[in-house]
C-alpha cells in the first residue's frame, strides 16, 4: 500500500515538475525586453552582432526547441551559462547555496518552536495568556518580513551593535552570528501564523469528551495534553509547517535583500532585473522542486503522526 502510494506521488511530483518547468520557461520569455539588450550594455551593434549574441545563446531556436535543449541539461546537471556573470548557473548557485539554506535552516527552527510552543501554551492556559499570544501574533502576521528586517537592524545593529549589519559572515559559527536577525525577521510571520493554527487546532481537541474523562479520572494534565490533545491535533500542524518551510524560501529574496545577504533571493532578484534567462529558470525551478518535495513529505508524514490515517484514504481525499 505504501509504495503503490509512494510511486503514484513520486509519479505525480514529476508530471508537476514537468509542467511547472514548461511554465516558467514560457514566463520568462514572455516577459518584456530581450537578454541582448543588458549583454550589450546599451551599445549598440551590428546585425551580425546581434545575431552571434542570439546564436551562443540559443535565441534563434523555436521556443519549444529552447525548452527540449534546457530540459535535457537540466537533467543531466548542466543548468546553462549566466548571462550576468559569464559562467555556469550550476556554479553560482552552489556558491551562494549554502548561506540561503542555513538561512532558512535556522527561520525553519525558530517557527516551528516558537510557533508550536506558543500555542500550546495559549490553548491549554487560556485567559490572559491566550490574549497575550493572540495580540503577538496578530502583530507578526501583520508585519512583512521586510519591514521586520529593517526594524531588527536599527534596533539591533544600528542602536545597540550587537549584530552586524550586512553580510554572512565567513565560516560556520560566524555564519549563524551574522544569520541571526535575518532568521528572526524571515520567521516572524510564518511563527505567527504557525501558533494560530496550533492553538486552533489544540482548542478543537480540548473540547472533546475522551479528553474530559481522561482529565477527570485523574490522570495527569501534562500526559493527556502530549498524548489525546497536541497528538491528535498534529495533522494541521504537520501541515501549515510544510507550508511555512516552502514559504520560507519565497520570503527570503526581501530578507536578504535587506541584510546584504549574497544568496540565492539576492541572485534572483539581480538576475530578474536583467532579463538573466537561466538563472531566473534554474532558480524558480528549485523553488518548485522544493515545494513538491515538501508536500510529498508532508502527505508521508501523516501515517506517523495520526495512525488512524491511511494514505490511500489521504491521498483520495486531497
Amino acid at each position: 500500500m505504501i509504495a503503490r502510494f509512494l510511486l503514484r506521488r513520486l509519479l505525480e511530483a514529476a508530471l508537476t515538475l514537468v509542467a511547472a518547468s514548461f511554465l516558467v520557461f514560457g514566463a520568462v520569455h514572455l516577459a518584456p525586453g530581450s537578454p541582448e539588450t543588458f549583454l550589450l550594455g546599451g551599445r549598440a551593434a551590428s546585425p551580425q552582432a546581434l545575431a552571434a549574441i542570439r546564436a551562443q545563446y540559443h535565441l534563434e531556436d523555436p521556443f519549444l526547441l529552447q525548452y527540449l535543449k534546457w530540459g535535457r541539461g537540466v537533467l543531466s546537471g548542466d543548468l546553462g551559462r549566466s548571462m550576468q556573470y559569464r559562467g555556469p548557473v550550476l556554479e553560482l548557485i552552489q556558491a551562494r547555496l549554502p548561506s540561503t539554506l542555513l538561512l532558512i535552516t535556522m527561520a525553519a527552527v525558530l517557527v516551528v518552536v516558537l510557533g508550536v510552543g506558543l500555542g500550546r501554551v495559549a490553548a491549554v492556559r487560556g485567559g490572559i495568556t491566550d490574549s497575550v499570544v493572540l495580540v503577538g501574533t496578530s502583530v507578526a502576521l501583520g508585519t512583512p518580513s521586510f519591514v521586520a528586517a529593517i526594524g531588527l537592524l536599527w534596533v539591533f545593529s544600528v542602536q545597540l551593535g550587537w549584530f552586524p549589519t550586512i553580510g554572512s559572515g565567513d565560516g560556520p559559527v560566524d555564519m549563524v552570528y551574522h544569520l541571526a536577525l535575518p532568521s528572526v525577521a524571515l520567521a516572524l510571520y510564518w511563527t505567527g501564523w504557525l501558533a494560530r493554527v496550533t492553538r486552533g487546532a489544540m482548542r478543537d481537541q480540548l473540547g472533546l469528551d475522551h479528553v474530559t474523562v481522561a482529565l477527570s479520572r485523574g490522570l495527569r494534565e501534562r500526559l493527556v495534553i502530549r498524548r489525546h490533545v497536541l497528538r491528535n491535533a498534529l495533522g494541521p500542524i504537520v501541515t501549515v509547517s510544510g507550508l511555512t518551510i516552502s514559504g520560507l524560501v519565497i520570503s527570503t529574496v526581501l530578507v536578504e535583500a535587506a541584510f546584504g545577504i549574497g544568496g540565492l533571493g539576492a541572485l534572483l532578484e539581480s538576475s530578474v532585473q536583467v532579463k538573466d534567462f537561466p538563472v531566473v529558470q534554474a532558480i524558480t525551478l528549485l523553488v518548485v522542486a522544493l515545494f513538491t518535495v515538501t508536500n510529498l513529505v508532508v502527505d508521508l508524514c501523516y501515517p506517523l503522526v495520526d495512525p488512524r490515517v491511511r494514505l490511500g484514504a489521504r491521498n483520495e481525499a486531497g
